[in-house]
This record gives C-alpha cells, structure tokens and sequence, in this order.
C-alpha cells in the first residue's frame, strides 16, 4: 500500500476518536461517583469494577489510537498531544484502584498479577463486570458485584499535592483504610513515620477538600 493510501487509511481509522471522547467522558463520570461513594463509605464492588473496568478500556482505546498516530507521522502531531493529555494519570490509576480494593488474606493477588490478567480479557469479556471482578480477586457472581467494600485509600491520598508514594504506603498501613484516615486528626497523622505538624495538615486539608469536592460535584 502506498504512503498516501495508508494515510487515508489511518485517517478513517482515527474517527473512532469520538469513541474515545465517550470512553474518557463515561471514565471521569464513574471514577467521580466512586469518590464520592468512598467518601460516604458506600461502595460496592460493583462500583469498583465499573471503574476498573473504563480504566482497561481506555487504555485499550488509547493503544490503538497511538499506533494509527505513529503512521500518520506530522499530520498526527495534535491527536498525539490530545491523546496525551486524556492519558494522563490513567496508567497510574489503573495501579492504585487495584491496590485500594483487591482483597487480602493468603491468596491475595499482586497488583502487577490482576492488571496482566485484565490485559487478557477479550474485548467481549472486558464488559462482564463479573469477570473484571474475578481478575480482581472477587467471586464472579452477581450477587458478589453487590457486597459492600471499603478501598484503603491509595487513590485519593495520591491526590493530596506532593505526597511522597512512601508516605502514602506509611499511610495505608498504618490507618488500614480510607474511613479511618479520613477520621484522623493531625496529631494522629503525625504518629507516622515521615509525617511531620506541616505535612500532617496538609494531609489533613487535602483529605477534607477531596471530601467536599466530591460530595458536591455527586449532589449538585
């Protein structure tokens, strides 16, 4: 195929990009639910899932745009820096939701373990929110996606303005979830290693307008 063929081809293939558009949209509408929810201490797998699940198909999305892109050469320079800024942040959150919500105990699964196993999921089976659940740990059954679950709070202290990822890991382990964390006081803070009076309020502040934002942006 010749150069201009290929690129009329590639052209065609890149109106999928309101596809994306949706994806993206449907993404930043189910993960602001799901603060909001982690916040009242609400969720359910179900609604976990649902954001891991917009999270893979993104992802997905994103790949596929990136390789029509690199054919396209110059004229797919303001889709690659669109395609940037839509996927920023996305890659690291896939990492954190895993890491609020799959469940512990002996056969607790890494991180890296859940996130292959999403990467294999067919298309199809990425839109069984049952099997997104079973990749993550959980049975895959219907009444499972319906259980009540609590995350440890990865996701929203990676929003608190420089927080070292050490810190956060401190964090977690040291209140054991969202809920308790979002009770702590200052000096509470302060009894983890790392977190001194100037970071413990700045946790402390980040945590309540986190908690604020996301209330009302859910109820207004």
């Amino acid at each position: 195929m010749c150069w201009t063929s290929r690129r009329r081809s590639c052209r065609g293939r890149t109106r999928r990009w309101p596809l994306w558009s949706d994806t993206s949209s449907g993404l930043d509408e189910v993960a602001g639910t799901l603060s909001a929810l982690e916040i009242e201490d609400l969720v359910t797998v179900r609604d976990a899932m649902a954001v891991v699940q917009r999270l893979e198909m993104v992802r997905r999305i994103a790949d596929e745009i990136s390789g029509y892109v690199i054919e396209l050469g110059i004229d797919g320079r303001l889709l690659s820096l669109q395609l940037d800024e839509l996927m920023a942040g996305v890659d690291e959150d896939r990492t954190l939701i895993v890491r609020d919500y799959v469940p512990t105990g002996r056969r607790a699964r890494s991180p890296e373990d859940v996130l292959a196993d999403l990467d294999e999921l067919s298309s199809l089976d990425l839109l069984d929110l049952t099997l997104v659940a079973r990749c993550c740990g959980f049975p895959p059954t219907q009444d499972a996606l319906e259980a009540a679950v609590s995350p440890r709070g990865y996701r929203l202290l990676a929003k608190v303005p420089r927080l070292p990822g050490t810190v956060i890991d401190r964090l977690v382990e040291h209140f054991g979830g969202l809920q308790r964390l979002l009770g702590a006081t200052v000096d509470h803070l302060q009894a983890v290693d790392g977190v001194g009076d100037a970071r413990a309020r700045s946790v402390r502040e980040g945590l309540s307008r986190l908690a604020e934002s996301s209330i009302l942006e859910r109820y207004v």
